[in-house]
């Protein structure tokens, strides 16, 4: 509405000016009046050309990939930026001077970014332009139309055009690779439980394909043919005794994370997302309880469709959950089946989180809690509730930030 009646506004004042100069031209005459008459007839033909420069035929492409020229499949992780292309070319022969470009970004939740640049168009009307995304939270997003728009030399009238169609993808939550769960392995026996068999899984000497090499593997595992013939280096991967079925239960009450909840929710979730990503590279029957203001129990299973469901899930996942983790866990009592393994990924402490692995351990579930820490936590610091927990067999892991949790599980850093 305001850039119809600012343009409704420039014509007016072309409309006086030429009025003016007419009759100029009419009564005073001359020479001088005839060519100011002449250039101000050419500079408006000028402008009224403008509306066929083309630019409503603008074409062109989207090309995008992940930050730093890799590949990507429709989605990448939290964290990551996007390098985007955008190849633009306008039929015609009208002079432009230049073309401003301009591309919207939008997340799932409705929040836009827009991003604007612009180039000189060569002498075949085409030109590239590229930008860089900031980092980008997890989520869905969409890029719209692309937006191209062109003034006349004086910057009076503005000529549009767009191009292109919605394009979707999806920033996964952040993970860590983990080689070895030797951390949960220990934790599973507990430090003071008495004759507990081991719940992890063992690999048997039958080989059952191959998979990616892995730093620290030994040279005995690495599959020489497959990586002579691929150029990549693989290892052996062995069949795995059966293991039992894995619960990763991931805390939703956006009280309990304190004061920044939004990134150690972010912390939680990717935790999630690794401990599922690695369990279900390794053929363990993952899944994943998530309750919040709907509540979602994703059956442990295995293979790649787990994997789709469980990521999707997280990559949507909010802390609307308006309820503590032991009445969450009530709500889930009928879905929840004995004789698995739960790793509980929770920021709450002291007497309530005591009681939820009391209830899992009631139902028959081996508890195993992962704490979301504060960086105001001291380090080694053992508080009562901790203690309890560990008295009755319960292993509790501590992390604050991402990066520790190959450290902490691998290294059986048990808090």
């Amino acid at each position: 509405m305001a850039a119809a009646k600012s343009s409704k506004l420039r014509w007016q004042l072309v409309a006086v000016i030429y009025t003016a100069s007419l009759f100029y031209f009419l009564f005073q005459g001359g020479k001088t009046a005839f060519m100011l008459f002449m250039i101000l007839n050419l500079l408006l033909l000028y402008l009224v050309l403008g509306r066929w420069s083309g630019i409503h035929r603008v074409n062109g492409s989207r090309v995008y990939a992940s930050s730093g020229g890799a590949a990507m499949d429709h989605s990448l992780s939290a964290g990551s930026s996007l390098d985007v292309s955008l190849n633009v070319k306008i039929p015609g022969y009208y002079p432009l001077p230049y073309v401003i470009v301009r591309d919207r970004l939008q997340r799932h939740n409705g929040q836009k970014l827009a991003f604007e640049t612009s180039f000189v168009p060569n002498w075949k009307r085409s030109g590239q332009v590229t930008y860089q995304t900031p980092p980008l939270q997890r989520g869905e997003y969409r890029f719209t139309h692309t937006e191209c728009l062109s003034y006349d030399v004086f910057g009076l009238f503005e000529h549009a055009g767009q191009f292109g169609s919605e394009t979707v993808f999806s920033v996964l939550p952040q993970t860590v690779p983990l080689r070895q769960w030797h951390g949960v392995q220990r934790g599973i026996r507990g430090p003071y439980s008495h004759a507990i068999a081991s719940r992890s899984a063992k690999e048997t000497t039958q080989i059952n394909g191959v998979r990616e090499y892995l730093y620290g593997d030994r040279l005995s595992r690495v599959h020489w043919n497959a990586t002579a013939k691929t150029g990549e280096w693989k290892s052996k991967a062995f069949e795995r005794e059966s293991l039992p079925r894995t619960l990763v239960v991931l805390d939703r009450h956006q009280a309990a994370y304190g004061e920044d909840a939004a990134g150690r929710f972010e912390l939680a979730v990717s935790a999630a997302a690794s401990l599922l990503e690695n369990g279900l590279k390794e053929d363990t029957a993952m899944g994943l309880l998530s309750v919040g203001e709907t509540m979602t129990m994703i059956a442990p299973k295995s293979g790649i469709e787990q994997r789709n469901m469980t990521m999707k899930h997280l990559t949507f996942v909010d802390a609307d959950a308006a309820r503590p983790l032991y009445a969450s866990l009530q709500l889930a009592d009928s879905m929840l089946e004995p004789g698995c393994f739960a790793i509980v990924i929770s920021p709450d402490t002291g007497a309530d989180t005591i009681r939820s692995m009391e209830w899992l351990s009631r139902k028959g579930i081996l508890p195993c809690l992962l704490h979301i820490s504060t960086p105001a936590d001291k380090p080694g610091h053992q508080p009562a509730w901790r203690k309890a927990m560990r008295e009755r067999g319960w292993p509790v892991f501590e992390i604050r930030q991402l990066q520790e949790l190959p450290v902490v599980l691998e290294g059986g850093g048990i808090a």
